[in-house]
Order: structure tokens, then C-alpha cells, then sequence
């Protein structure tokens, strides 16, 4: 059975919907409906109840999907130490970043590390955290860097940067002739937002439900730099990691003021994959980046 089937039996028993799981595979529904129609020809039994909405597992398909859940994890572990032994000179470092994080907070760190080891060469890719988290496990990135990092029991994972929250707003917008401002004043604004299942979204809804605000986003990006160009366009203020802003604070195209509130700070991490075997310079890097968080 491939394994491919057993990560969209699995999707879509988390998700529990058809069209969210055809989505996350970029294929039809039609295509996941055949999918799960082979396994359970292939079992001989039903594995889902179609009639129930949201979907849910019949007793067999509870059975498969731990099942299930053990072969992926099983497999992505083996591909983890597969390409860890092919790359046993350690002449190479691939690193996955959030694009905030790789191009604002790490760039210091590599020229750090390439002091001590000139020859290795640090590959940086950016990613969603979604993709992040699923290439450290599958082995084919050693280091990944995302923001509000999530436990998980196949990762280890360590502190990197608080990065400061600051409001973000065009210098054209009223705010911007203020210096500081209370969070209170972010509630009747045009708000650019990142989209719901970004963790930063999240982390950040968190602290506007803490202060008894409800924000309805007139704009939702999955990045942060097209947060950014909505911004300077004047559609909107957000709230963003003030390192992301300094080259157009710098420009004068956006105005960052500080919360008078608190400070609010956005927590940062490192994952790297359990047991995998790290070269002597991937364990340098990883002290680099945790001797300063």
C-alpha cells in the first residue's frame, strides 16, 4: 500500500472533510473518494461513515488510522537517516525558514558559522511552517526555524527569539503621526491579517481574545510580505515582528508604533527531527542559534 494513501486516510480523518483533505493534496474530491474506495476494497470494510457530516471513522477505520499514523512515522524516520547518510562529509547544512526569520534574524547567525567552518555550505529554503515541520521529520532539512512553535514527540525543540510585536501602518494612515498607542485602538481599524491556520495568526488572535478584542480582517495573506505591500498601499494596519519592518521603516514606506499596553512579543523556535544524526558542523549551528535565544 502506498504511503501517499495513508497520508490522505489520515488528513482527512484530522480534518474530517472531503474537500479540506482534496485541498491539502491538491487534488479533486473524486480523487480522494477513490482513494479511500481502494482501501477499503482493499480491507474489506468500511472505514468511514459517509453519512455523517462532518465525516466520521467506523470502528476499522479507528484501527487504520493508528496503524496508519505508525507506518508514516516509521517511514518519514527512515528517510531522515537515509539522507543523513548520504550526506556524512557534512559539507552541507539545508535549513528551512519562515521567510520572516530567514531573511531578517538569520542571516548573522550563518555569517557567524561560516567563521569556523567556511567550507560547509548553509542552504536556506523558505517555507510555510506547514512544510517546514513535515520536511525536518522526512529528514530532507536538518534545521527548521518557525514562529509559536508547536511540541511534537518526533521533534526536538529549542527557544530561538521573542520578536517584538509592533502595529504596522502605512505613513499615510492617521496613526502614523503617533509614536506609541494603546492595542485598544486596533479594534476599529481596516485589519490585514495573516490567514487562520498561520501560527503567528494565532498567537496573535490569542492576545486581541486577552484583551476583550474581536478583529474582523478585511485582507488574510499566507505571508508576510504580502501583509506588508497591502499595508503600504494603505488597506490596512496588522500587527507584525518589528524585525520584518526595519528595511521599510528604513525606506519610509511603513510606520511601526510600539503598544503602550505591554510588550508584545511573538515566540520563535528551532525543530530538528529526534534522534536524527547531526554532522559536527549541524551541532555547531544549533548552538549558535540557541547561545543567543
Amino acid at each position: 500500500m502506498h504511503i501517499e494513501s495513508f497520508k490522505m486516510f489520515c488528513d482527512l480523518a484530522e480534518l474530517r472533510s472531503l474537500s479540506k483533505t482534496a485541498e491539502r493534496h491538491v487534488v479533486s474530491q473524486s480523487a480522494v473518494s477513490q482513494q479511500i474506495a481502494q482501501l477499503e476494497a482493499s480491507h474489506r470494510c468500511q472505514l468511514i461513515n459517509r453519512k455523517k457530516r462532518p465525516i466520521e471513522l467506523t470502528r476499522q477505520g479507528e484501527l487504520l488510522y493508528k496503524a496508519a499514523k505508525d507506518i508514516i512515522s516509521r517511514y518519514e524516520e527512515f528517510k531522515s537517516e537515509l539522507n543523513t547518510l548520504k550526506n556524512t562529509t557534512g559539507s552541507r547544512i539545508n535549513i528551512a525558514a519562515i521567510f520572516s526569520i530567514g531573511m531578517h534574524s538569520l542571516p548573522e547567525y550563518i555569517k557567524k558559522f561560516m567563521v569556523r567552518y567556511p567550507d560547509v555550505h548553509v542552504h536556506v529554503e523558505y517555507f510555510s511552517a506547514e512544510k517546514i515541520y513535515e520536511s525536518v521529520l522526512t529528514g530532507e532539512v536538518d534545521i527548521g526555524l518557525v514562529a509559536v512553535p508547536k511540541r511534537d514527540r518526533h521533534l526536538e525543540v529549542y527557544d530561538f527569539q521573542d520578536e517584538q510585536l509592533v502595529l504596522v501602518c502605512s505613513p499615510k494612515h492617521p496613526l502614523a503621526a503617533e509614536s506609541q498607542i494603546d492595542i485598544q485602538s486596533v479594534q476599529f481599524e481596516r485589519f490585514i491579517a495573516f490567514e487562520e491556520n498561520i501560527p503567528t495568526r494565532q498567537w496573535i488572535d490569542g492576545i486581541l481574545k486577552r484583551y476583550g478584542l474581536t478583529i474582523r480582517p478585511v485582507m488574510e495573506f499566507d505571508n508576510i510580505e504580502t501583509v506588508k505591500r497591502a499595508i503600504e498601499i494603505n488597506s490596512g494596519i496588522s500587527i507584525l515582528p518589528a524585525t520584518s519592518v526595519e528595511q521599510e521603516i528604513a525606506a519610509g514606506t511603513l510606520k511601526a508604533l510600539r503598544f503602550t499596553d505591554e510588550n508584545l512579543t511573538r515566540p520563535t523556535g528551532i525543530i530538528v527531527r529526534k534522534n536524527k544524526i547531526q554532522t559536527r558542523p549541524g551541532r555547531y549551528f544549533i548552538k549558535l542559534l540557541t547561545e543567543k535565544s
